[in-house]
């Protein structure tokens, strides 16, 4: 009998790419354990708005975008911010963040961004079959709202972007035209954007805990420990925890915003801050909500979540540590029931997350310096959800020692160090 302590691959992360991800190893044939120290959907893959977002090909770093953020960050409660006790902290990523939006580099973000959005889309259909999973996606659509003319044509520059990338795009130019997808909503949006093959998802938590099911079937474990340490060994690596120490052939790193921590000990010092993410939830709706809708102006969505809604988004930049500022949720809520009239704003449960985010708005994706026998699948910011799939077969391609599906260089590890550039 093998000994319960060591395995094929060991997987950090019970969210959903680490659960993805170790469900596709499982289907290689590998013996898989999945090591997490809340449990499976317990952080960050248990509260986002549910979508596969794979129309999101721009990444946050826009040329220009630092002559909009100083005004942005002023405001506490606005689409993005910085609590004053984290600015000095968030000075290298700002820096990173800023090369990042240089023309060069946001032309190659887009075209990197899409290739793995191409990949993920494919790759989530051929998953869902697998696990019978089509029961739990809606493909409704979204629609992204605008209350002025100056805003729709300011938004142009992105669909064309969509548009040239092969994404499906349709145009709605009166409140009478959007209230055809979406009624009830506050007549001041004039203008819109709708995307008809987008992908929600009825329950993120669901959906990650279905997968969860689906590699346990296969043989694979999951099981609640702290990884505080990774070492590599001659024959694998040997992984520190608060039950004892294990032992892998491969790891698996995916575990969120916590990542970095871990990779420290392998010779990286990767740039991985937190998009701190908050919602509301409300278990019945009060809205005939048809379709995922945005708001891009003011940084937030309303989605549909099993028989309820969700009212959240916006972006602080406020790392791991710092008490939430669930005043975000309220301010959210109350713009929502103003651009929904009939949304009831009581029975609500208010939520943050940490979505973790490298200052490009691309994820790491590949080995560890230390060692090969570490892969590295962290850093999708806002589209972990969207780029599961994608990068479950990205992780098992590099565990066999196979050529991945696309070109993983923009995705690198290394690409934020001395050498690498950015």
């Amino acid at each position: 009998m093998a000994d319960s302590n060591t395995t094929d691959i060991t997987v950090i992360g019970a969210g959903i790419v680490g659960i993805t991800s170790a469900l596709e190893l499982a289907r290689a044939g590998f013996r898989v354990t999945v090591l997490d120290r809340k449990g499976v959907a317990a952080e960050t893959s248990r509260g986002n708005a549910g979508a596969f977002a794979f129309a999101d090909i721009e990444p946050l770093a826009t040329p220009g975008i630092l002559r909009k953020a100083p005004k942005w960050l002023l405001d506490p409660l606005g689409p993005l911010s910085m609590p004053p006790a984290y600015a000095m902290r968030m000075l290298p990523w700002m820096w990173k963040f800023w090369r990042a939006s240089s023309a060069r580099n946001y032309a190659a973000g887009v075209a990197a961004q899409s290739a793995m959005m191409q990949h993920s889309r494919a790759a989530l259909e051929r998953l869902v079959p697998r696990v019978g999973g089509e029961a739990m996606l809606r493909r409704e659509g979204q629609l992204q709202l605008y209350a002025t003319e100056a805003e729709f044509r300011a938004s142009q520059p992105n669909w064309a972007e969509k548009e040239r990338h092969g994404i499906r795009c349709t145009y709605l130019h009166s409140p009478a035209e959007i209230a055809e997808i979406q009624p009830g909503l506050n007549p001041c949006f004039t203008r819109a954007g709708f995307t008809p093959d987008w992908v929600n998802v009825t329950d993120p938590a669901l959906w990650t805990e279905h997968l969860a099911q689906a590699l346990r079937d296969l043989g694979g474990r999951i099981e609640r420990a702290e990884v505080r340490r990774l070492r590599p060994t001659e024959t694998g690596v040997e992984i520190t925890t608060d039950r004892g120490p294990r032992h892998a052939a491969q790891v698996v790193l995916a575990a969120g915003a916590w990542s970095h921590r871990l990779a420290r000990h392998l010779g990286h010092h990767l740039p991985l801050e937190t998009e701190r993410g908050y919602n509301t939830t409300f278990p019945t709706a009060t809205v005939d909500l048809r379709t995922h809708v945005t708001f891009p102006m003011h940084g937030f969505v309303v989605t549909k979540i099993g028989n309820g809604l969700r009212v959240g988004g916006a972006v602080e930049l406020g790392g791991l540590d710092l008490p939430p500022d669930y005043r975000r949720a309220k301010t959210l809520l109350q713009k929502a029931m103003t651009f929904l009239p009939g949304l009831q704003g009581t029975g609500g449960t208010e939520w943050m997350g940490y979505r973790p985010s490298l200052p490009d708005s691309l994820p790491a994706i590949g080995h560890a310096r230390a060692t090969h026998r570490v892969i590295y699948a962290f850093g999708h910011g806002h589209l972990g959800l969207t780029q599961s799939a994608g990068t479950a077969e990205l992780v098992c391609a590099l565990a066999q020692g196979a050529r991945p599906q696309i070109d993983l260089t923009p995705f690198a590890p290394a690409r934020f160090t001395a050498r690498g550039g950015r």
